[in-house]
């Protein structure tokens, strides 16, 4: 390790050389374009634009062929000529096309295949961006305004706890969380806001750290509106939705555009889910093509509901209820969060970049759940409420040098640090009734959590070969104070976590990419759990590897395979429902993934992800190691139509297998088929879609959960799947206009 660490400190002292080829990247508005590729056909050497369209690639030569290409842009060919050291290139906006594709060394190559997906059909939720990321499941089991349960790679992530998520920047998990540790509640952002998303899959990312194990997400939004747009959505539920994006200011540097919506509906249940969301979004960009950018991002959400709960199957079978009714329909919450998020890129010369990210976010959280119904307390129910007051903020700022040699590989390389800081206050489980009434408070406390982190990444690039060794520091500090003792009672616990990573990319070809991603990360873990073990084993190392290939046999054909392990040293669970800790010791998982992506022609675009995983906890006996709600085979795909004269629209399918609710098989969580359609008509500047969820009117259950329970008149408890049903054919039309 002291080897590896000196080896990349030695990278900022050798002297580095070289000639490069710079300039900046526009759309014919000349704003600058981020991350447009640029291959060097000739040499092989690859680069991209940064945030404020400026890039510099290496070892070109008079007579050197670059290709600039960037989705939803007509590719372009430039000849370097000998008097060219500097160019402005201009790319002409054209329909979404996987002709524009160009396959090039870059660790997470797929993310940018992917945003053709995204490209093609534009979400209609800020939760569904999520099922993009190939073999992402998500799940709602409580009404709607709560976050939405994760599933990825053999992980029940439940809220959050595997995979970073982020948007612009800023985070979206919640350490120590009041229900449970990365809780991610995304409905802050909305959809038509959305310009792309990023991601990487597993823990070899060095900008990366707590929840990165299964992977991360930033989602990117939009910084410029040329247009007034106005959406009326009206369907089923009662369920009415308005959107409004208004650009405020467009000159040459500066833009600024407001956003707003409202969500409401009572959802297919029996009892009204009273559902109502509002969002209220401003951004500001400053633009400096190839010089400076800086945007600022102010938000609020608010949000609440009532909901009925997961329901026990068996009620269902004996009549009491039907799919749709509640044992206890008291159930439900409200949320907020207000934002302030600042990212500011500087080039400072021809090679070097600064970019600094800062955020601030004011949070709270109420919830009430009532999951065994009168197992603890037969008189007044189990009913729950978890509840906090937060604070976030922190800063992460990258130094990034690139386009220069050493010895014979050009390099590139990021130099970054910073903090996050949360102050939670009064983080409560107590036990209610009619979420009136405390009854019980089971635990009532501060947390304080601190995470300072430091990483380098380099990329050495040769020919069709990038080398990118990387090594990521995580200080963290944890104070927990339990307000239920009698005496003053606060415990702290601090933690370091080493995670070197080492990526291998070999492109042979614009058509061909293999690729070996080995890393080590860490399972987040959360303060409670932290002080309850005194510090041991609180941050489980996980390691990973990936090998795989990007293929792109034909111009309008994609095709990506991979076969990854994921080992984890230990998984400590604070159950947040309970205020207990649970720990699950040791696993295993491994996984085949294989993605096709195939655009029949300029209007009509097919996808298909398949995803395998065999998960297991090694330190249990054979036929109870399995780990509960991990899925093994999920398929995802659609066909898009695009500017089919006026037409367009989509038809999308998901798929998961039946999968162990719990270790040793004996409770199934059955699987389900669920298909999707839009529909949309477009006359001059007004649009008329329909958007239709579970076409085929397929029973489901969106989420399950094998749970203990005893109803009101049950002599004794029951185990067994409990689940929340899933949307049946719901059908809601829309109109939207731009101006």
């Amino acid at each position: 390790m002291k080897i590896l660490i000196g080896a990349f400190a030695m990278l900022f002292i050798i002297p580095l050389y070289g000639q490069s080829i710079t300039g900046v990247v526009l759309d014919t508005n000349s704003s600058p374009l981020e991350d447009v590729n640029i291959f060097n056909k000739t040499s092989g050497q690859h680069s991209h634009t940064n945030t404020t369209g400026y890039f510099a690639i290496p070892n070109t030569k008079k007579g050197d062929s670059l290709y600039f290409s960037r989705i939803g842009h007509e590719t372009l060919l430039e000849v370097i000529t000998d008097q060219q050291t500097s160019l402005q290139v201009i790319l002409t906006p054209s329909s979404v096309s996987l002709d524009q594709i160009v396959i090039v060394s870059e660790v997470d190559q797929l993310s940018r295949i992917v945003d053709i997906d995204v490209k093609n059909n534009p979400v209609k939720s800020s939760q569904e961006i999520l099922r993009k990321v190939p073999g992402l499941i998500i799940g709602q089991h409580a009404g709607g305004g709560k976050a939405e349960q994760l599933f990825l790679r053999g992980f029940d992530i439940d809220h959050g706890t595997d995979l970073a998520l982020s948007v612009d920047g800023l985070p979206v998990n919640m350490v120590s969380h009041a229900h449970g540790q990365g809780y991610s509640d995304l409905h802050f952002v909305i959809p038509e806001t959305i310009n792309n998303i990023e991601f990487g899959k597993g823990p070899f990312t060095a900008s990366q750290g707590n929840f990165a194990t299964a992977g991360y997400i930033d989602l990117k939004l939009k910084d410029v509106l040329e247009q007034n747009q106005v959406t009326l959505e009206v369907g089923q539920f009662n369920t009415q939705r308005f959107a409004g994006l208004f650009p405020v200011i467009n000159s040459d540097y500066n833009s600024l555009y407001l956003a707003s919506e409202v969500y409401l509906t009572d959802g297919p249940v029996n009892s009204p889910q009273n559902f109502n969301r509002i969002n209220l979004m401003s951004k500001y960009v400053y633009d400096r093509p190839g010089e400076e950018k800086l945007d600022l991002t102010v938000s609020h959400f608010q949000s609440k509901w009532d909901a009925s709960g997961q329901i026990p199957q068996r009620a269902v079978d004996a009549g009491l209820i039907d799919r749709f009714g509640a044992i206890d329909d008291t159930e439900g919450g409200n949320t907020s969060r207000s934002n302030v998020s600042l990212n500011y890129t500087k080039n400072l010369n021809e090679n070097d970049s600064f970019t600094t990210n800062a955020f601030l976010s004011k949070y709270d959280f109420e919830l009430f759940s009532n999951f065994t119904f009168f197992l603890e307390d037969p008189i007044n129910g189990d009913q729950i409420r978890q509840y906090e007051d937060r604070l976030l903020m922190g800063v992460n700022s990258i130094f990034e040098r690139k386009g220069k040699e050493l010895a014979s590989f050009d390099l590139d390389y990021q130099a970054g640090a910073g903090f996050r800081y949360d102050d939670v206050n009064d983080v409560e489980l107590s036990r209610t009734k009619n979420r009136r009434e405390t009854l019980e408070r089971l635990s009532y406390g501060d947390v304080d959590e601190l995470n300072a982190f430091a990483f380098f990444n380099a990329e050495f690039k040769k020919g069709n070969w990038n080398i990118n060794p990387s090594l990521r520091l995580d200080y963290f500090k944890f104070d927990y104070n339990n307000k239920l003792s009698p005496v003053y009672d606060n415990r702290s616990e601090n933690k370091v976590a080493v995670s070197p990573k080492l990526n291998v990319i070999y492109t042979p070809s614009t058509t061909f990419q293999y690729f070996l991603k080995t890393g080590v990360g860490f399972h987040s873990n959360d303060t409670r759990v932290v002080v309850a073990n005194e510090g041991e084993d609180i941050l489980p190392a996980a390691y990973g590897i990936d090998i795989g290939t990007i293929i792109k046999p034909a111009s309008r054909l994609v095709v990506n395979a991979a076969l990854w392990s994921l080992f984890l040293n230990q998984e400590f669970v604070y159950v947040g429902d309970a205020g207990i800790v649970e720990p699950s010791g040791r696993s295993r998982r491994v996984g085949v993934e294989l993605g096709a992506r195939y655009q029949f022609n300029d209007w009509l675009y097919a996808y298909s992800d398949v995803n395998y995983t065999y998960a297991r906890s090694t330190d249990e006996p054979d036929g109870e190691d399995l780990i509960p709600l991990a899925p093994d085979f999920t398929a995802v795909g659609g066909i898009n139509v695009d500017n089919l004269g006026a037409f367009s629209g989509s038809l999308a399918y998901r798929y998961i297998d039946d999968r162990a609710a719990n270790e040793d098989n004996s409770i199934i969580a059955e699987g389900y088929f669920i298909t999707d359609m839009n529909l949309n008509y477009k006359v001059n500047n007004w649009t008329y879609g329909i958007i239709i969820e579970n076409l085929f009117d397929t029973e489901w259950n969106e989420t399950q959960f094998a749970t203990e329970s005893r109803l009101f008149n049950e002599a004794t408890p029951v185990e067994e799947i409990h689940f929340t049903p899933g949307t049946p054919f719901f059908i809601r039309g829309k109109i939207a206009v731009t101006f």
